[in-house]
C-alpha cells in the first residue's frame, strides 16, 4: 500500500473511532425531553411524590424495581409488562411478585406524559426518573438521569430469576454475579445500600430462624435479640405473604447509612447484607460507609447513573410504549 493510501486508511479508521465515541457518549443525555416533552421530569416525581404522600414504602418499591428492570436484559422497562396466557413475564417471577410495587406509579406518570407528548417519553425512562425521586424523597442524594433509553418487548419470568442476586448469596457470589454486570466489589457493596430503605417479606429470610443448616436451627450470625424479634413478627411455618418486616427497622424510610450500620451490630436481614462483614475488604467499605454517610450517599448517586446505563436500547433500536404494560402491536 502507498504511503498515500496508508495516510487515507489511518484517517478512516480515526473518523470511525471518533464517530463510534461519540455514538457511544449520545446512547443517553441528561436533559434527553428538554426539546420533545419539557415536563417529562417534572410529571414523574410529581406522580412519585403524590404516591409518596400515601405510603411512604412505595419509594423503596420503585428504587428496587429500576435495580430488578435493569439487570434483566438491561434497563428496558421488560419488568412492567404484563404476563399473558402464552407468556410469564418479569413481574411474576418469584424473584418479583408478590415483593415487586409502585407499578401505579408507573402507569399514573405514563398516562399523563401520553397526554402531554405522545408516543415521547419510553417507560425505561421513567423508571429511572422514578427510582432517582424516591432516592432524593427518602433524604438521599439527588442525581441527574441521562436518558434517551427506549422499552424491550421481551419479558420472561425465567429470566428475572436467573438474573437477580438471591438473599441467601455470600459475598463472592454477590461479587461474581456483580462482577458479570460490570461492577466492581466497591460498587456492589454500594448498591447493597439500597436495603436502607423498604421491607421484606418473612420467606425472603426466615432459613436464618428456624433452619439455617444441620448444625444450627438459626443463623449464629444474626444478633440474638433481633432473632427473637423476627421470629414474633415471622412465625414458624407462616404461609402469610402478607408477612413484611422493615429492612432497616431504625429508618426504614429514610435513605441514609442505617444499612451498614445495622450490618456491623450484626442485624443484617438477609445472609447477603450480613456476609458483607465476613471479607476484609467489604468489611472496611462498610466500616467506611458506617462512619461517613456522605460519602456513602455520593457514591450512590453515582453507582445509581451506571446502572442506569445497563443493556440500553438507544436510537431506533426497542419502541416507546404506549402502555407500559403492553408492548405495542
Amino acid at each position: 500500500m502507498s504511503p498515500k493510501k496508508v495516510v487515507v486508511a489511518i484517517n478512516l479508521v480515526l473518523v470511525l473511532f471518533c464517530y463510534s465515541v461519540h455514538q457511544l457518549e449520545a446512547q443517553l443525555q441528561v436533559g434527553f425531553y428538554k426539546n420533545s416533552c419539557s415536563s417529562a421530569e417534572f410529571i414523574v416525581k410529581e406522580e412519585v411524590r403524590k404516591g409518596f404522600m400515601k405510603d411512604k414504602g412505595v419509594a423503596a418499591g420503585l428504587l428496587r424495581m429500576h435495580f430488578h428492570d435493569c439487570f434483566v436484559r438491561g434497563c428496558d422497562g421488560s419488568v412492567l409488562i404484563d404476563s399473558t396466557n402464552t407468556n410469564k413475564a418479569e413481574k411474576d417471577s418469584p424473584a418479583n411478585n408478590p415483593s415487586l410495587r409502585g407499578f401505579e406509579i408507573i402507569d399514573n406518570a405514563k398516562a399523563r406524559l401520553e397526554d402531554d407528548c405522545k408516543g415521547v417519553v419510553s417507560c425505561a425512562d421513567i423508571v429511572a426518573f422514578a427510582a432517582r425521586d424516591s432516592v432524593e424523597i427518602t433524604g438521599g442524594l439527588g442525581y441527574d438521569v441521562p436518558a434517551g433509553r427506549r422499552d424491550g418487548s421481551i419479558s420472561l419470568a425465567s429470566e428475572a430469576s436467573t438474573n437477580l442476586p438471591a438473599p441467601t448469596f455470600n459475598v463472592n457470589q454477590l461479587t461474581q454475579f456483580f462482577a458479570n454486570k460490570g461492577f466492581t466489589q466497591e460498587e456492589m457493596v454500594t448498591l447493597s445500600g439500597g436495603h436502607t430503605i423498604g421491607r421484606s417479606h418473612c420467606t425472603s429470610f426466615s432459613n436464618r430462624l428456624y433452619s439455617f443448616n444441620g448444625t444450627s436451627s438459626q443463623d449464629p450470625s444474626l444478633d440474638p435479640p433481633y432473632t427473637t424479634q423476627l421470629k414474633q413478627q415471622c412465625p414458624k411455618g407462616s404461609t402469610d405473604t402478607s408477612l413484611v418486616v422493615p429492612m432497616n427497622p431504625a429508618s426504614p424510610s429514610i435513605t441514609d447509612a442505617g444499612y451498614y450500620i445495622d450490618i456491623l451490630a450484626n442485624r443484617g436481614l438477609f445472609t447477603s447484607d450480613q456476609t458483607l462483614i465476613t471479607n476484609t475488604a467489604t468489611a472496611n467499605q462498610v466500616n467506611q460507609f458506617a462512619r461517613n454517610p456522605t460519602l456513602w450517599r455520593s457514591k450512590f448517586a453515582a453507582t445509581m447513573v451506571k446502572m442506569g446505563q445497563l443493556g440500553v436500547l438507544t436510537g431506533q433500536a426497542g419502541e416507546i410504549r404506549t402502555n407500559c404494560r403492553v408492548i405495542n402491536n
